[in-house]
C-alpha cells in the first residue's frame, strides 16, 4: 500500500479521531445497530481500540421517517465510555 490514492495522502482513522481530540471539535457518533439514537459530545480520549472517552455527552434520538436528528429532546449522560464495537461513523457536528 503506497499510502497515496489518486494524488491524495491516506489518513488512518485513528489520526483523524487525535485530530477532532486535540481541536475538540464536537462530533456526532452514529451506533452500530442502533439507528434510532446517536450521540453527540467532544472527544476527551481514546485508545488503540477505538474505545472513546466522550465529555458532555448527550443521547440524541432520530425520527424514523426524516432521519432528522430531534437535538431539543436528547438525554444528557455527561461523560461517557463507548466501546470502539459500537461505533459506525464519527463526524463533526456542524
Amino acid at each position: 500500500m503506497s499510502g497515496k490514492t489518486k494524488g491524495k495522502a491516506i489518513v488512518p482513522p485513528i489520526n483523524c479521531i487525535f485530530n477532532h481530540l486535540q481541536q475538540q471539535t464536537p462530533v456526532t457518533f452514529w451506533l452500530y445497530e442502533q439507528v434510532g439514537i446517536r450521540i453527540r459530545g467532544t472527544i476527551r480520549g481514546f485508545d488503540e481500540f477505538m474505545n472513546v472517552v466522550i465529555d458532555d455527552a448527550v443521547e440524541v434520538p432520530i425520527e424514523a421517517k426524516s432521519g432528522r436528528e430531534l437535538v431539543d429532546q436528547g438525554t444528557k449522560l455527561g461523560r461517557i465510555l463507548l466501546k470502539g464495537d459500537n461505533i459506525t461513523l464519527i463526524t463533526p457536528i456542524e
